[in-house]
C-alpha cells in the first residue's frame, strides 16, 4: 500500500472548545470528512502532487485517509502559532524524499515554512549523503542541495495566526494528505 498522490492543505479554525476548534481547522482544510490516520516522514517514490481542483473529488465522507500533519492550539492572549509541513523531492524520483512537521510558537508563517522545508530538505541531504556546512543558512544551503543534482524539489506550506481576541481556543493546521489508488 504505497500511495501514489499527495496533496497539501492548511487551516485555521477558533472555537471554546478545543476539539471544536481542531475540527473547524480540518473543515477549513477541506479534510474534515476524513478518517485521518497519522504517518511519519517518508516521501513516496513517484508519489504526484495534486492541485485542490483535482484532489477535492478524491475524498469521500469516512474515507480512511494517511497524512502527515502539523497541528498547534492556544489560548493565551496574543499567542502567535504556526504549523508547517516541508518536502524534499529527490532527483531520482524512484528514491524517497522526507516530509517534516514544524509546529511553533511565535513564528510567522515565512519562518516556519523556511524551517520545515529546511527541515525536510536537510533530512533527505543526509540520506543521500551530499556534504554540506549545518552552519550555513538555510538559503546557502538550499544552493549546494540544488547544486550537488541529488535534490530535485523542496516546498512547503505554512499555516500561522495570533490567539483570538475574544479568548477562544485558536487551532492551525497544515498537512501532506496521501490518496491511495
Amino acid at each position: 500500500m504505497i500511495p501514489k498522490k499527495v496533496f497539501f492543505t492548511k487551516g485555521v479554525g477558533v472555537h471554546k472548545d478545543k476539539l471544536a476548534s481542531f475540527e473547524l481547522a480540518l473543515r477549513k482544510a477541506w479534510i474534515e470528512k476524513c478518517n485521518l490516520v497519522y504517518v511519519s516522514s517518508i516521501y513516496p517514490p513517484t508519489c504526484k502532487i495534486l492541485s485542490k481542483e483535482e484532489w477535492e473529488q478524491l475524498l469521500s465522507p469516512g474515507q480512511i485517509t494517511f497524512c502527515v500533519m502539523a497541528k498547534n492550539q492556544t489560548n493565551e492572549a496574543n499567542r502567535l502559532i504556526s504549523a508547517a509541513i516541508g518536502l524534499a523531492i529527490p532527483a531520482d524520483n524512484e528514491n524517497y524524499g522526507y516530509l517534516s512537521e514544524h509546529h511553533a510558537y511565535g513564528e510567522t508563517e515565512e519562518i516556519s515554512w523556511d524551517y520545515a522545508e529546511d527541515l525536510a530538505a536537510t533530512m533527505l541531504a543526509t540520506t543521500l549523503w551530499i556534504e554540506f556546512d549545518a552552519d550555513k543558512n538555510w538559503d546557502e544551503r538550499k544552493q549546494e542541495y540544488i547544486a550537488s543534482g541529488k535534490i530535485f524539489k523542496t516546498r512547503n506550506i505554512s499555516q500561522s495566526t495570533q490567539w483570538h481576541k475574544d479568548g477562544l481556543r485558536t487551532t492551525v493546521i497544515s498537512a501532506a494528505v496521501f490518496i491511495l489508488e
